[in-house]
Order: structure tokens, then sequence, then C-alpha cells
């Protein structure tokens, strides 16, 4: 069996090497339409509430603004969790729903109740509380750039300024010196 499929390779080595081309080009072919991300985002679904209120302090915006929109959150279908922050002037409330949940739909419920919601916070704060962008965990990482700037005196040692990088950030300058992702 296996000596007559040598022979028939030997003997049609043109429709042999066609077929091996064939597979070659397919295979390449599938290999580039794969959809692969780089960093795979594997986070679940997520909506984010923000909300400002520049003249609170974090105490009263975990009472005032923050607690209330936890409150009407609860309840909603396929939440697995619902957590918040509260600073100087900023509520940050998020839910988390099930893997399988459409973002839309998850929007759409958090929406009807944030409505809700914002009827029972305090007038006169100038608070309206918004959702946040469509996004991911993966979009809370922020990026930074420390770089070397130049000395007035020859004799001083280099100084270095960290900001926020706009962009992924690559270079060879000797300038720029490190690229640190921070979440």
């Amino acid at each position: 069996m296996v000596n007559r499929l040598i022979a028939f390779a030997i003997e049609q080595r043109y429709l042999i090497i066609l077929l091996a081309a064939l597979m070659v080009g397919l295979g390449l072919r599938s290999a580039a339409n794969l959809p692969i991300d780089a960093v795979p985002d594997v986070t679940n679904v997520q909506v984010q509430i923000n909300t400002e209120a520049s003249a609170l302090a974090p105490f009263e915006m975990e009472k005032l603004i923050t607690f209330p929109i936890e409150l009407a959150m609860t309840g909603l279908p396929d939440v697995t969790e619902i957590r918040s922050l509260s600073k100087f002037g900023l509520s940050q409330v998020t839910v988390v729903f099930k893997d399988g949940v459409d973002t839309y739909f998850a929007r759409q419920l958090v929406l009807e109740r944030l409505q809700d919601a914002s009827q029972h916070l305090p007038e006169g704060l100038g608070t309206h509380p918004e959702m946040g962008p469509i996004s991911t965990g993966l979009g809370e990482i922020y990026q930074f750039v420390l770089e070397k700037t130049d000395a007035q005196d020859k004799g001083a040692q280099a100084m270095f300024a960290v900001h926020r990088s706009e962009a992924p950030h690559t270079t060879t300058d000797s300038h720029h010196l490190y690229l640190a992702p921070c979440g």
C-alpha cells in the first residue's frame, strides 16, 4: 500500500507539487485571517457610571451619590459584581455582568436604572451621572514614559521627567529610558 502511494507520488510529481503549493497557499491565507489580538481581551462586560460633584468630600460622595446609584443597580439580571470608588468630587460605580451578556443590552439595563436613580440624587450640586464609554478593563491601563532632560550644569546629574504617553511609545533614542504600563 505504502509502496504504491510512493510510486504514484513519484509518477505524478507535478500534481503532488501543485497540491502541496495549494495547501501552503490556503494555510497562509487562513493564518493571515485569524482573529487573534496581540493582547487578547479576556475581561468581562462592564458598564461604568461616573458622577462629578466638585464640592463633595469622599465620605459625602459615598453617602449622597455612590450608595444610591449602587442601590439602584442591585437586582439587574446577570450582574456578578457591583463595585465603586468615591474620591474628592468623583463617584465611579462599575457594574460587572456575566460572560456572554451583550454589551449594548447591559448598557440599556444600566441606563434605565440610572434614569430612575438620578431623580433621587441631591439637587443643587450639579450632579448628573453619566455612563462611561464602551471600553474594557484593558482600557484602564496607562502608559508612562521616563525621559532624560538635559541638565543646565555639566556637573549636575541628569534629571528625569515622567509624563503620560498618549499612545504606545517606542524609541531607540537614548533620552527615552523606560516605558512602564501602570494600572
